[in-house]
């Protein structure tokens, strides 16, 4: 068997753990490494196409000369019929030039959050001051919170790769990674 090696674009626990938790479930041998890439978008993404760019920007940042894939996960925001949705994007780009996406969970935000946002905050930060913990991002997430842990953020992630690897694996429909019209 030969081993795959990835690159998840990022050194957040959350994603990491989610990215490996479906290697295994699969049953592949990987060599998986972080590599902590810069989104190319705001530090909270408002929309479902700022999301999306920011998990491919990720995706295509991380991948070097020697993995096989590059995958790039992101959080967002986006507002419908005045409602506030926490959403989530992912990207895998691979050595042979193709791109392939998925997006997650979504649900709604309280209304005190979203005016924190508004406001200018960032929804990391929002969510540890609305349960006064620490961190929150790298664990249970804004998801996990506001599911009472029914679903935390690695968990909604793991979706979104086992979305990302399938299409990878079954060469579904793909883009170029380098194309700049995305």
């Amino acid at each position: 068997m030969t081993k795959i090696k990835a690159v998840v674009a990022s050194n957040n626990p959350a994603k990491i753990k989610a990215v490996s938790a479906v290697l295994t479930e699969l049953g592949l041998a990987f060599d998986l490494q972080p590599a902590e890439t810069d989104s190319g978008v705001s530090a909270q993404p408002f929309s479902l196409e700022e999301t999306r760019l920011g998990a491919i920007n990720r995706a295509r940042r991380a991948l070097g000369t020697g993995e096989d894939f590059a995958i790039g996960l992101e959080g967002g925001v986006y507002e419908i019929e005045g409602v506030m949705y926490l959403c989530n994007w992912g990207a895998l780009c691979s050595k042979e030039g193709e791109l392939f996406t998925a997006a997650g969970a979504q649900i709604p935000l309280p209304k005190s959050i979203a005016a924190s946002l508004k406001a200018g905050k960032e929804l990391g930060p929002v969510m540890d001051d609305y349960v006064q913990e620490s961190g929150t991002r790298k664990h249970k997430g804004a998801v996990g919170i506001l599911t009472g842990g029914l679903v935390n953020r690695d968990e909604m992630f793991q979706h979104i790769v086992r979305l990302l690897v399938g299409q990878y694996m079954l060469g579904g429909a793909s883009v170029a990674c380098a194309s700049k019209h995305l």
